[in-house]
């Protein structure tokens, strides 16, 4: 059995400067993720063995930073909408393990863009708070 569920996993070869890619990342991820860098309305929520909950804008640009591409949202029932990657024909969404098994649809979403995400300065600090943890982890790596 494959360790990794996330969304375009499969085909998520594209590297960064250090030549790591989105499944590399997803590992650092994996110990970076925490209750903190859970978006607050959802915090009660998080839990170890659901890391990716509340992560996902953060999550896609700091990603787009690394690999460039562009942020898109899958919208959601409640008004929000869910962040992902797409990197030339790459598409990836570290987080969508936070949904089960429920399928998103990742066509035709609109374009998310980070000064409006981070006009939220709480976002902005748990992207600052998830960026120093990717980097610490990158570091013992």
């Amino acid at each position: 059995m494959c360790r990794y569920r996330f969304y375009g996993w499969q085909t998520a070869d594209v590297t960064d400067s250090h030549g790591l890619t989105p499944r590399d990342y997803y590992d650092l991820l994996t110990d970076a993720w925490c209750a903190q860098t859970c978006a607050p309305r959802m915090r009660d929520n998080w839990t170890p063995e659901n890391r990716t909950l509340g992560q996902c804008s953060i999550t896609a640009f700091l990603m787009q930073d690394l690999y460039g591409g562009k942020v898109y949202g899958v919208p959601l029932d409640d008004g929000n909408y869910h962040c992902f990657n797409v990197v030339g024909d790459c598409v990836f969404d570290l987080t969508s393990e936070q949904f089960g098994d429920r399928k998103l649809n990742y066509e035709n979403c609109p374009e998310q863009f980070r000064e409006i995400h981070f006009r939220k300065e709480e976002k902005k600090q748990r992207y600052e708070l998830l960026r120093q943890r990717l980097l610490a982890m990158k570091g013992h790596s």
